[in-house]
């Protein structure tokens, strides 16, 4: 069995920080990722939709940091 890219208590650590400053992010419609609020483009599926409401973003990284990272992110490339 392949070890998680990412344990699970970064992923925890990281929606903490992202739940705490939730204006600073946006989920992408597209695949449920996080990214910041600058962003146009959704790095992973190139989508152009995002939902900004703070509930939203603090209940996708809720989500997030309770699951095993199951897509390619950037970093999984190099």
């Amino acid at each position: 069995m392949n070890e998680p890219s990412q344990p699970l208590s970064s992923r925890a650590e990281k929606a903490r920080q992202i739940a705490e400053t939730p204006g600073k992010y946006k989920v992408c419609v597209g695949c449920d990722s996080i990214v910041v609020s600058k962003t146009n483009i959704c790095p992973n599926c190139h989508a152009y939709r995002f939902d900004s409401s703070p509930e939203r973003v603090i209940w996708q990284a809720n989500e997030l940091a309770n699951k095993e990272q199951s897509t390619v992110a950037p970093d999984d490339l190099y």
